[in-house]
């Protein structure tokens, strides 16, 4: 291998490090007795708050949207509303280790033929990285009938981190609301992960 490729290497796997920490991560889980056909209304509204009003406005404003985008209708009157969508976020600093070589030096020795590393670099690069909680509560029965999380390494640009909420709402969201079969089909899935037939 020329010094040329073992550098492009070394540089992929530095950028594939970086990438893997911030790699967007979604979870999800609902109640698989409830009818979510029942639901036409809904309300959003904060429950742990991450301390940026501006940036809370905006989260509210995009699961309004979304869940608007599935069929649902923002309740008029919240107390009226047939689901209760409370949101929960939090931010977490992290660190990650890059490491960066250079002058690489190549011969032959006593030992045979060797190449030397040259110069190792290690810097440690800080990170925030942002989590959404998403529950949901059926009005009538006060029960948590979905919850969903999503984290996701934060930009300083807010058009970036825009971006990356509606994939991660688009994510999070995929085949929802649940329909009967939708939910058989997974309780099934589960009970088959439980071992039961």
């Amino acid at each position: 291998m020329t010094l040329r490729k073992l550098l492009v290497v070394l540089a992929l796997v530095s950028l594939v490090a970086a990438g893997a920490a911030s790699a967007l991560e979604s979870k999800k889980d609902y109640d698989k007795n409830f009818d979510f056909s029942k639901i036409k209304t809904f309300t959003v509204k904060i429950g742990t708050s991450w301390n940026n009003e501006i940036s809370e406005k905006r989260v509210v404003e995009a699961v309004e949207g979304k869940l608007t985008s599935l069929g649902w209708t923002k309740a008029a009157d919240p107390a009226s509303a047939d689901v209760e969508v409370i949101l929960h976020g939090a931010t977490d600093q992290k660190q990650d280790l890059q490491t960066f070589y250079t002058g690489f030096a190549g011969g032959y020795g006593w030992g045979g033929w060797g190449m030397g590393m040259g110069t190792a670099t290690t810097t440690a690069v800080t990170y925030t990285v942002g989590t959404l909680v998403i529950d949901m509560f059926a009005r009538d029965q006060h029960n948590l009938i979905f919850r969903g999380a999503v984290s996701d390494t934060l930009s300083s640009k807010t058009e970036k981190n825009q971006k990356k909420l509606a994939k991660a709402l688009n994510k999070l969201f995929v085949n929802f609301p649940p329909t009967p079969e939708q939910a058989k089909e997974d309780k099934a899935k589960e009970d088959k992960a439980k071992g039961k037939k």
